[in-house]
């Protein structure tokens, strides 16, 4: 008996003796390993929790509360943590419920990233190049350029809100892990857009964002499908440049205007959803009328007016004034001035108004006409010296045109306007005001008397005339026929005869009858011949003293008709 208790005795020993080995061995650790273990207080700032050692350990609050929000452990709660250490200098065990997690984070998202499954996460804080986020105790990198598709300006609404991610790349040795927002955006972008574009129809209304402005449109992201609003199908009035009615990140309607199946080019409108203010134009603007419009836009060839919203008129540049014909429009009108037009025509189908802004004041080449008939005559400064005249300053407005050739009766005009400079005060008679081409022309010359004009008139082609050499040259005589006339006998009119074709056998101031083969009243010129009417005369007295035919020599007939002629002027 005393055998068997003996036995029971030393079996018990063994027993405790192993448990209490057990307890102590230092082979067994649960350092460096995931416990469960059970909230037994909550101190101010830390949590005390068992997990079967000979102490407690305690883990900071903070590491119980998700980014963002309040705490939600309580005494009692059955919670895993990291052990690092058994016990510390106090000997109180060392834990972490922020590493436990991280364990156990670290395991699910290699699981994700293998099977390119998306996780859930938290964006808690910025960082330089992006901002960071909780995985369910694991902290990853969000690059700035992965937050959004767009550029996003303010991230606050996104900040602390649960939200899928997807793993770019994860290294657990390292410790780092990068994920991206816009990964998954642009898969959703995808499938929505491929939905969009099954179902998308011309004249469809759909809602979208704006996501970038050009010189010539706004592209619409329409939700996973981008359109192009052209900057003419913004607004029925003119808009030069987008960014006048549109911003970045506008939400606005547009129509579906055109869609090509096989580019999958959209066209958008937004004024196709406005009532088209054409439509009631003609109405409202009769040819003729006279309305107040504002100034929108300046162009080399005229400006712009709105007369309502949405419906523009053209001021062209020979609309502009009655009198500054060579000024550009924006020396006349300003952007954003209120003007005065009248409505010259409508074109409907062209959508085109033209406007006048002269004929809403009085037109002062009318006014010179009623006042300065044909034959009066005015003074003025000269204003400008062309190559073809002289412009004489009238009134403020308006100028007149001395031709060359009005200049001077007898001179010529390219000679003649040396004499004159600008600033010099002259007169002239009005001559003709032709309204319609705005134009006045005046003369100088018409203010004296022209006898050498009068002198001309009087002689014809043909005539025999009395000259008088002025000048010998080479090509013939130069002549003066009376008072101012001049003329020319060419070398070749100089004789019948060839050998008597010489200008040296005449002398200046010598008197010569010739016959007038040419009267050029431009240039108050005459063109004369001795030969023509030499042969005039010969003509003449064969007519009268007979013919060859008769027995009578030419000579016999010239010398009768010479003594004839010689006899009347006796």
């Amino acid at each position: 008996m005393s055998s068997t208790n003996d036995a029971i005795a030393d079996a018990m020993t063994e027993n405790f003796a192993d448990l209490l080995a057990e307890s102590f061995d230092e082979s067994v650790t649960i350092e460096g390993s995931v416990v469960r273990g059970v909230v037994v207080a909550i101190d101010k700032d830390a949590v005390i929790i068992d997990v079967g050692l000979k102490s407690e350990g305690r883990v900071p609050l903070k590491e119980f509360t998700p980014p963002g929000q309040e705490p939600t452990i309580t005494i009692g709660d059955d919670v895993e943590v990291y052990v690092e250490r058994m016990e510390d200098r106090n000997g109180q065990a060392m834990l972490s419920r922020e590493k436990a997690r991280r364990e156990e984070a670290w395991a699910e998202l290699e699981a994700a990233h293998e099977k390119q499954e998306r996780v859930t996460g938290v964006i808690f804080g910025k960082v330089k190049g992006g901002f960071t986020v909780d995985l369910d105790g694991a902290t990853a990198f969000l690059p700035g350029s992965q937050v959004d598709i767009r550029p996003v300006r303010d991230l606050g609404p996104l900040m602390g809100t649960p939200q899928p991610f997807q793993i770019l790349k994860i290294d657990r040795k390292r410790g780092n892990i990068v994920v991206s927002r816009r990964a998954v955006l642009e898969e959703s972008r995808a499938e929505a857009r491929s939905e969009l574009v099954s179902n998308l129809q011309e004249g469809q209304v759909l809602n979208g964002v704006v996501k970038n402005i050009t010189d010539y449109g706004a592209f619409v992201d329409l939700g996973g499908v981008d359109g192009l609003l052209h900057v003419t199908d913004i607004a029925w009035r003119r808009i030069n440049h987008p960014s006048e009615a549109l911003q970045v990140g506008q939400t606005v309607d547009v129509q579906v205007i055109r869609f090509n199946t096989e580019t999958q080019r959209i066209s958008l409108g937004m004024k196709q959803l406005q009532t088209d203010p054409w439509e009631a134009a003609q109405a409202s603007f009769q040819i003729g009328a006279k309305v107040t419009g504002r100034v929108t836009n300046i162009t080399d060839y005229g400006a712009f007016v709105e007369l309502s919203d949405g419906v523009e008129g053209l001021v062209h540049v020979s609309e502009m004034s009655w009198t500054k014909k060579n000024v550009h429009p924006g020396k006349i009108v300003s952007t954003s001035q209120e003007v005065d037009v009248m409505v010259l025509d409508i074109d409907s189908v062209k959508r085109r108004i033209s406007l006048g802004l002269k004929q809403c004041n009085p037109n002062p080449w009318e006014a010179f006409a009623e006042t300065y008939k044909s034959g009066t005559e005015v003074e003025g400064e000269v204003r400008n010296i062309t190559e073809f005249g002289l412009f004489i300053g009238l009134t403020e407005e308006i100028d007149g045109l001395v031709h060359l050739s009005d200049i001077s009766w007898d001179v010529a005009g390219d000679e003649a306007i040396q004499s004159y400079n600008k600033g010099d005060m002259v007169k002239a008679k009005v001559l003709e005001v032709d309204v319609e081409k705005e134009r006045i022309s005046l003369g100088i010359k018409q203010l004296v008397e022209d006898t050498v004009g009068e002198s001309l008139s009087n002689i014809r082609r043909g005539d025999i005339v009395t000259c008088s050499i002025t000048a010998v040259t080479d090509g013939g005589l130069e002549v003066s026929v009376g008072e101012g006339i001049t003329g020319f006998i060419r070398r070749s009119d100089l004789s019948r005869d060839r050998d008597e074709q010489r200008p040296e056998r005449f002398a200046v101031d010598e008197k010569v009858d010739a016959q007038v083969t040419n009267v050029d009243s431009s240039s108050r010129k005459l063109t004369l011949s001795i030969k023509a009417r030499e042969m005039a005369e010969e003509k003449q007295a064969m007519k009268e003293f007979g013919s060859s035919d008769s027995g009578a020599s030419l000579g016999d007939i010239l010398g009768a008709a010479l003594a004839k002629r010689d006899e009347d002027n006796s």
